[in-house]
């Protein structure tokens, strides 16, 4: 009797183990679909959640293949891709290695803080936490060790997992750009005339603003390096155009250059008082290990690029050229 009660529970186990096998190899879903797992979501209600997605399989079957494989106290929690060639095991793998589906949002190089925040506002899928996003009620929601926000955000491309915080990905961009800023004034040159890490992230903020082509970044960084050095006035338009403000309608004239405003850096010696923009890690490299110049002032040079000059004089025959070419574009110089 206790022989072929053995063997009956043989049986069974071969024939249960067969079914879940036949189970196993169903795929999940004809198309790409999504699966959500919440904190501290029991497996039972996991279980049931696949088997919304594939009503082929038992809930019963999909609970105990989890707690057999060990993965029933292991599934993460996040938004899941149900993918058309998924089986059963190859989920639950997933959500194991919490393979979660991930969104993202680019801030471009040389936005403003206030234009990170825009962004991060219009992001998807992500946990708004902090009632106003502006760089003033950022600083003292997180705490932050700074008196501006300008320039501390790192501009990149952020992935991130559905319910991540706006306070996180904050924090994350703010420690970001400190890693880099830290990094960069460690390889400094030595006669940099700059006396803090500060004072680097606003010229390299400068530097971003002035030119995009990467090969001009260090010749840019010369030239103002040059100038600190020698006590000139920078006399750069985009620190002029930052502290107009709203007042800036994409025109600069000569009389802008004239009205003073602390970041005006033709009536005032020395760097601005904050930066100006959000700068790239290739500016603050440039900002800190300039290229080594004569040159002590630049002009575009209708090409995208700029010309550069040692003396004034060939500055200006330089700028006339640059005026040239506006007026035959049909421009204002």
């Amino acid at each position: 009797m206790i022989w072929a009660a053995g063997m009956g529970l043989l049986a069974g186990l071969l024939v249960g183990t067969g079914l879940a096998v036949h189970y196993w190899q169903k795929p999940l879903a004809e198309a790409p679909t999504t699966l959500t797992v919440e904190p501290g979501q029991s497996m039972p209600a996991i279980a049931a959640a696949i088997h919304e997605v594939q009503p082929a399989i038992p809930t019963r079957v999909i609970d105990w293949t989890a707690r057999f494989r060990g993965q029933a106290r292991s599934i993460q929690a996040g938004e899941y891709e149900v993918r058309p060639d998924d089986r059963l095991a190859s989920l639950l793998d997933r959500m194991v290695a919490g393979d979660v589906i991930e969104y993202r949002f680019t801030v471009p190089e040389g936005v403003t803080a206030q234009a990170f925040l825009d962004q991060l506002a219009e992001a998807p899928r992500i946990r708004r936490t902090l009632d106003e996003l502006t760089p003033s009620a950022v600083i003292e929601a997180l705490d932050l060790p700074v008196e501006h926000l300008e320039g501390w955000l790192f501009p990149d491309t952020y992935q991130y997992p559905a319910g991540t915080t706006d306070r996180a990905l904050i924090q994350r961009a703010f420690d970001q750009m400190r890693e880099a800023l830290d990094a960069a004034w460690a390889a400094r040159a030595d006669d940099l005339p700059l006396e803090a890490p500060y004072e680097a992230l606003i010229l390299a903020s400068v530097i971003e603003k002035e030119t995009g082509l990467s090969g001009e970044r260090g010749e840019v960084a010369g030239v103002f390096v040059n100038r600190l050095k020698r006590g000139m006035r920078l006399q750069t338009d985009p620190t002029v155009i930052y502290g107009m403000g709203k007042d800036y309608d994409g025109r600069l004239y000569s009389r802008h250059l004239r009205e003073d405003t602390p970041y005006n850096t033709y009536t005032r010696d020395g760097l601005p008082p904050t930066p100006i923009a959000l700068p790239s890690s290739a500016s603050l490299a440039a900002a800190t290990r300039p290229a080594e110049t004569d040159a002590l002032y630049f002009v575009a040079d209708g090409s995208g690029g700029h010309a550069f000059s040692r003396t004034l004089k060939e500055h200006n025959r330089a700028v006339a050229r640059w005026r040239a070419i506006k007026r035959e574009q049909g421009e204002r110089p």
